[in-house]
Order: C-alpha cells, then structure tokens, then sequence
C-alpha cells in the first residue's frame, strides 16, 4: 500500500484530475473503490490502470491538485521536445535504475521496446559500461545520466564534449531536464511506495540463529 492516502473519485473535484481518472482507469471508474463492475478488480496483483500498473501514483498525487497538475504538464513537454524519444528514453530509463526505481525503470523499458529500442539494448541497460550494443552518443547519454543521478551533476568535459558534438543546445537541456525530472519521480515513488516501488526494505539486519553465542567480532577479526 502506499504511504499516503488514494483518493476516490466521489473527492475529486479538479477537472484535469478527472479527466485523467477517466483516461488511466476507465470513463467513470472509481480507482479506490472499484464501483463500476466493468472495471478491472485490482485482483491480486493490484493492477487497475490501462497500462497494467497499480495507479496509485495518480490517486496519490490527487492529494495536491497543484502538484499533480505541475506533474503532468511535465509529461506534456514531450510533444514539442526536439530530443529523439529513445534517447529521452534511454535517459529516463537509466535514471530509474540508477535510483533504484522499479515503476520508473519498468514503464520506461516498455516505452523504449515500443518506440522501437532492441532488445539487446534493453537488457543491456543495467551494466551498459561494458555492453557493446550501444552507440557512441547512446553511451555518453548513459554516461551523462549516471553523472546527474550519482554524482549530482558533476559532469567531465570528455562525456560533455561528445554531447555537443552530436545533439544541439536546446536538445542537451531537453534531456538534462527531462533525465533529472524522471530523477525525481524516482525518488518519489521510492520514498511514497508508489506503483511498482511498494516494496519491503532490502536491507536488514541478519539475526543470530537460535542458541548460538554472540561473539566479539571486532576481537576476532583483529586476532585478539
């Protein structure tokens, strides 16, 4: 379950975030409470939305009308972007492997496949520093994506240069601000448990089994 609260459609009031409910879920559908017997159940694996994902990102986000209307006026630059889609893609996917986003690493993988991106690449993506199947500007677009994610931005002139050798000023922005908005949603989900990034924590502390002693591992390590 998400961290926050869904909100059903009988709360909303905001047109633009109907529309949208009418658009992800189903004309009159209720995404929370599934009212209209037509619409998907949710079932077991929760997946309410046309694209086979939960939906919760849109109920969420449907707390702040402000917020999710600012959203989505994001995902609207791509119609005037000038940057090619997979490279946007290729950014927007890395970015949410980088940052540990199943949803967006997931959603952003199916729209490579469908604009066209191989297969080879595609699975490539995770350890890309030692694929072959990616071009040269393909790979300073994966390197410059990791440099926005990991390193916050601090970007070598070399991985700079081929970016400028290859794509225009306008496109160079277009996909610093689009890479580094997809940065965001990643955190965001993660830190709300959106969608795909409902998940446990990985990490945990390994209990002692049952009956066995406790010992110094400091003391041990160091031969004491």
């Amino acid at each position: 379950m998400p961290r926050l609260r869904e909100i059903p459609r009988a709360e909303v009031t905001d047109k633009q975030i109907l529309f949208f409910y009418d658009r992800i879920f189903g004309a009159g559908v209720d995404p929370v409470e599934h009212t209209d017997p037509e619409a998907p159940s949710g079932g077991p694996e929760g997946y309410r939305t046309i694209h086979g994902t939960p939906g919760d990102w849109w109920t969420v986000f449907a707390q702040a009308p402000a917020v999710f209307s600012h959203a989505v006026r994001g995902f609207a630059l791509y119609r005037n972007a000038s940057l090619d889609p997979l490279l946007r893609e290729l950014g927007q996917a890395r970015a949410g492997y980088a940052r540990g986003s199943q949803f967006v690493y997931s959603q952003h993988c199916k729209q490579m496949r469908s604009l066209g991106m191989s297969e080879e690449k595609i699975a490539a993506l995770p350890s890309w520093q030692v694929s072959d199947a990616f071009t040269g500007l393909e790979r300073a677009v994966l390197a410059y994506t990791d440099a926005l994610v990991y390193d916050g931005g601090r970007v070598s002139d070399e991985i700079f240069a081929v970016l400028k050798a290859n794509l225009s000023d306008p496109e160079i922005l277009e996909l610093t601000y689009i890479t580094c908005m997809y940065d965001m949603h990643s955190v965001i989900c993660r830190a709300l448990r959106l969608e795909f990034d409902d998940r446990p924590e990985l990490i945990e502390e390994v209990q002692v089994p049952a009956g066995m002693h406790v010992a110094d591992l400091s003391a041990d390590l160091a031969g004491q």
